[in-house]
């Protein structure tokens, strides 16, 4: 009796195409949104209105390296860890780019 001869190759390929799919449709868009996190993160600077991740809005007094300090009222400022830093507001007269994010960006 012959053996039918077929590639043991040939029966890795569907895995293989899988996990490449997963690749594109998961891993690859969470990383892009992480380093585009970190880039919004690194660019804060004083003066820069936000929001952090529990929805408190407010005017970046100081950035240190670890904490960003937060007026959130007048004379009431807050602590922050930078990494807590969600979005950043931009202002309603900038010239509109055509996103339509309402003046947020991040």
């Amino acid at each position: 009796m012959a053996q039918t001869g077929s590639n043991p190759i040939a029966g890795l390929l569907p895995l293989v195409l899988m996990g490449v799919a997963f690749w594109f449709l998961l891993i690859r868009p969470q990383q892009q949104r992480a380093r585009k996190q970190r880039e919004l993160v690194a660019s804060i600077g004083r003066g820069d209105r936000v929001i952090s991740i529990g929805g408190l809005h407010g005017t970046v007094e100081t950035v240190d390296e670890d904490t960003v300090r937060l007026e959130v009222a007048d004379g009431t400022v807050i602590t922050l860890a930078r990494a807590a830093i969600a979005r950043r507001l931009v202002d309603a007269d900038a010239p509109a780019d055509g996103t339509g994010d309402h003046g947020v960006t991040g």
